[in-house]
């Protein structure tokens, strides 16, 4: 079937292309220059020329650990990117892409040289020169931080830098150090292969993941390799056999179509082993299949003449032409039991679409349409620089990005059938951050498909989501334990660290008042400045901040702020400090303050505060038994707030083993519109069952109506509050 039909083996194509440098030498100017001229007529010639003398003499006697002269490193990744067929500028960068890092030459003699945008591309490269995976620290995250700024700027920084490690790659093995090779498999397993995948290009992911696979399990690899020799050695081309008969079977109905066929790539069948749980000789589809058709309606046309020819698998149809991949990736997946009795994947495209899904972004490349090629904008990129601006510590932006890069994804529909991109696992609460900041903090409640469900729930692929919202409704710390995107999670995170810093400074601001009060005299306005600078602090809410955290005591307050005031024996007591109280408006459980889970305390209850160094304060019922353990901490006079509505209190109730007692019991409660926010069985005797719960209640005199009309109940032995 001649070129109709390609059967190539994975591990002979790697083997091929991974040795090239030293099968025939690195490529010669005039090569590199005619490769690229190939494809862009008007690119630079000259511009390409002046890098490739550069390069040589820059690097100069340096050798990489095969003993290739280095400057043959820069002039392989300039071949894969001729490869890819991108402009001159990228092709120049990569010539370049090690001079500043690892030669004498300077961004100024780079910028002299080759212009501008070449210079700001290669030192876009050049900070992204280490991005460890495995390090939460915080020089990964600065560099992580330089290289998404450095891909929103120009993409172009991206693909010479996947070319820079698919080279790395293809020359691992002649690395002594096992520890150092296992090391730049696992990141570029982690973080490069993901990145390739993220702007569609899948043949550079492939090939790295084989790679990086063949070092990381290499008893796997051999063990996957070896069984697909075996396979094809019993079977002779089984793979061109199956492919010239789907070619056939679309030709006799009148379609004409180019089918190609390969055996998968050993870490996919490995992947797929380990998520099935199933052995090599369990895994039916290790062979998969493209057919190249005209145009879109022929995509959808041999979808139909091959699922009525053989059975497909159920579940496994996927349509990525009518619903594209954020990468822009598009085609018909589906699986088929084949007459073999074999499973086999088949992509269905046209050639445009196995271009995208070939060179990912590069099929668009700039030159072809005459645009700019820092014009090329990426969304997932932009969600992750707004990310950027948001980040507490290095933790956090190494977690909101890795989230963002590596997840699987699905899809959503506004009510307008607008396409949502978002993690697997992600809930209404990231579909409304994904559509809009203000959408997602407004978010009280959603409708999936028509029904309302709660917010934690899992989105799944097709749902349509429609986002209930109110203007009187903040973020929720609650939503952290449930929200998958980086930045749902950045915003919550952010609203709450506001509002704990607002919270913080409002307490600290009452306990100055209350410190200030204590004075033997009337402070005077200039004390306060004198006493920022003995305290060495910046300005008023940072003072407000150390003493609501405890981190500055009353007496160093007093003496600052009025030297001799304390007279030396004016000791703080430790208990009931203030005259006067405190009032709590609009507590936020978790934030500046939370309410102890040893008492509940409610509104309506008299409450004290427990003050300690660099911790919450933690508000008791007074008849809390914890108060009378001699906790050391300052004691803090507090009230409720008269805005103040609102908090769980724990009840133990006993029913009576009857019919319809548990749900008598419910019905009461919300009959009182009390809600059940936790309910548990602790005992059963005999004719008894008891149970803690947790109800939401307006204030005091709402849960004693509560527990009057639990009493009242026939099914109700007893009800009290724990």
């Amino acid at each position: 079937m001649g070129s109709a039909l390609q059967h190539a083996q994975s591990s002979s194509h790697l083997q091929q292309r991974g040795v090239r440098g030293h099968m025939v030498g690195v490529l010669r100017q005039y090569e590199l220059v005619e490769r690229v001229r190939a494809y862009d007529p008007d690119a630079d010639e000259g511009l390409i020329n002046r890098a490739y003398v550069f390069s040589m003499k820059a690097h100069g006697s340096q050798t990489r650990a095969s003993g290739d002269p280095y400057f043959s490193h820069p002039i392989e990744v300039a071949g894969i990117l001729t490869d890819l067929k991108l402009d001159d500028e990228t092709i120049v960068t990569g010539i370049l892409h090690d001079t500043i890092e690892d030669t004498v030459a300077t961004p100024d003699e780079v910028e002299r040289l080759f212009g501008a945008n070449v210079a700001r591309l290669v030192d876009g490269v050049t900070k992204l020169s280490k991005i460890e995976a495995q390090s939460e620290n915080e020089r990964a995250a600065e560099n992580l931080r330089k290289f998404l700024l450095a891909l929103s700027d120009d993409i172009r920084v991206l693909l010479v830098k996947l070319a820079d490690r698919l080279h790395n790659m293809r020359t691992l093995h002649h690395i002594k150090s096992e520890e150092k090779r296992r090391r730049i498999a696992r990141e570029t397993m982690d973080i490069y292969a993901p990145l390739a995948e993220r702007i569609g290009m899948y043949e550079i992911m492939n090939e790295m993941q084989t790679l990086a696979f063949r070092e990381l399990e290499p008893d796997a690899y051999a063990s996957i390799t070896r069984r697909l020799a075996q396979l094809h050695a019993e079977g002779g081309d089984i793979v061109g056999r199956i492919g010239l008969g789907l070619k056939l079977h679309l030709a006799d109905n009148g379609l004409e179509a180019e089918v190609t066929g390969r055996e998968k790539h050993p870490f996919s069948i490995w992947k797929k082993m380990a998520e099935r749980h199933i052995s090599f000789e369990q895994l039916s589809d290790v062979m998969a299949f493209r057919v190249i058709v005209a145009n879109p309606e022929d995509c959808y046309k041999s979808l139909g003449l091959i699922h009525r020819r053989w059975p497909m698998v159920p579940g496994r149809f996927k349509d990525f032409i009518s619903t594209p991949k954020r990468n822009g990736y598009r085609s018909l997946h589906t699986s088929v039991i084949h007459d073999s009795k074999m499973r086999i994947e088949i992509q269905i495209r046209t050639r445009e679409m196995h271009l995208q899904a070939e060179k990912g972004l590069a099929a668009h490349w700039a030159y072809k349409e005459g645009k700019p090629a820092a014009d090329l904008k990426v969304p997932w990129i932009d969600d992750l620089v707004e990310i950027l601006d948001h980040a507490d510590s290095p933790e956090e932006l190494l977690e909101h990005t890795r989230m963002a890069m590596y997840q699987d994804r699905i899809f959503a529909f506004t009510p307008k059938g607008e396409l949502i991109q978002l993690p697997k696992g992600a809930t209404p609460v990231d579909f409304a951050y994904a559509v809009h900041t203000r959408l997602g903090d407004r978010t009280v409640g959603a409708k999936v498909n028509g029904r309302v469900i709660p917010l934690r729930t899992l989105l799944e692929n097709g749902d349509q989501v429609e986002i209930l919202t109110s203007e009187a409704q903040q973020p929720q710390p609650s939503w952290l334990r449930f929200v998958a995107t980086g930045k749902a999670r950045s915003a919550v995170r952010r609203f709450v660290r506001h509002k704990e810093r607002d919270e913080t400074v409002d307490l600290g601001r009452k306990i100055y008042d209350e410190i200030v009060a204590r004075l033997p005299m009337p402070l005077p306005k200039e004390a306060l400045g004198r006493g920022l600078k003995k305290l060495k602090l910046e300005d008023e809410d940072a003072l407000m901040i150390a003493i609501a955290r405890k981190r500055v005591g009353d007496e160093a307050l007093m003496e600052a702020l009025m030297p001799g005031s304390t007279g030396g024996d004016v000791a703080t007591p430790r208990r009931s400090a203030q005259r006067r109280a405190i009032s709590i408006r609009g507590l936020t459980p978790g934030v500046a303050f939370h309410l102890a889970p040893c008492c509940h305390p409610i509104p309506g209850d008299r409450i004290v505060g427990l003050r300690r160094e660099d911790e919450e304060i933690e508000v008791h019922a007074i008849g809390c038994e914890t108060l009378a353990t001699g906790i050391d901490a300052d004691w803090m006079d507090l009230a409720w707030g008269d805005g103040s509505d609102g908090a769980p209190a724990r009840l133990r109730i006993i029913l009576r083993d009857q019919a319809g007692a548990l749900g008598a019991m419910a019905g009461i409660l919300g009959g009182k519109d009390a809600n059940i926010v936790n309910l548990q069985q602790v005992h059963r005797d005999g004719s008894f069952h008891t149970f803690d719960l947790d109800v939401e209640v307006h204030d005091l005199a709402h849960l004693h109506a509560i527990l009057a009309a639990l009493r009242a109940a026939e099914q109700v032995s007893s009800a009290e509050r724990l």
